[in-house]
């Protein structure tokens, strides 16, 4: 039998094409876990970014929300702040109708009581009790004597009818004018008021209660 020819063409190109086999299954397994590589690290990245883009999408979410809630909690206040002062203006115009009207109480008696009043906190012993000319007219006679003896010491009391006065109560000054206090209904409204509103929202529970007290009348 004769022997092969190692340099044959026949074995040299099962040779080469043996060894092309085996370099082309290193090839494809090396990219096989290239590719799984690839595959798993470009699976990795789409988590990160899908897991990022939700916990911003979670944290935008949550800003708003909170932005919401301050938004409507700044709204809810607001709008109550309006109607407890549109209802408190309602109060204090309604009490401002009851006092020119002079409804529902005794307008000398309260007269007397505001002169008396004002008077126990001035100093000196002569004085004027201004008030408008109609009151000045149908008050009657006794008036300076009945506030005198309200204030419980010895006076010297002068009514007089003021042309410029045209609302309801008395402005009291000394003989001198250096002292003048006006206590006119509308006059001591006005100076009560912040005080009175504050009485009426806490009494009515719309706002809290405070340790602090008004002013004086």
């Amino acid at each position: 039998m004769a022997a092969s020819n190692p340099n044959s063409p026949e074995i040299l190109r099962n040779e080469i094409l043996a060894d092309a086999r085996r370099e082309s299954e290193g090839i494809l397994a090396r990219a096989r876990q290239d590719a799984a590589a690839l595959l798993a690290r470009a699976a990795a990245e789409a988590e990160q970014i899908r897991r990022e883009n939700r916990e911003q999408t979670q944290a935008e979410a949550a800003r708003r929300r909170e932005l919401i809630l301050t938004t409507v909690a700044v709204e809810a206040g607001r709008l109550r702040s309006a109607r407890l002062e549109s209802w408190l203006q309602a109060i204090q115009q309604a009490t401002r109708q009851k006092l020119q009207a002079r409804d529902g109480f005794d307008y000398r008696e309260t007269v007397i009581a505001l002169a008396a009043e004002a008077l126990s906190r001035m100093t000196g012993d002569a004085f004027v009790v201004k008030l408008s000319q109609a009151d000045g007219g149908t008050l009657g006679n006794g008036l300076a004597e009945e506030i005198g003896r309200h204030v419980g010491r010895s006076l010297t009391v002068t009514i007089a009818a003021e042309p410029t006065i045209n609302d309801g109560g008395p402005i009291i000054q000394d003989r001198n004018g250096t002292q003048i206090w006006d206590n006119r209904f509308l006059s001591r409204l006005e100076r009560l008021w912040p005080e009175l509103r504050r009485q009426i929202a806490v009494a009515t529970l719309l706002v809290p209660r405070s340790g602090t007290s008004g002013g004086g009348a």
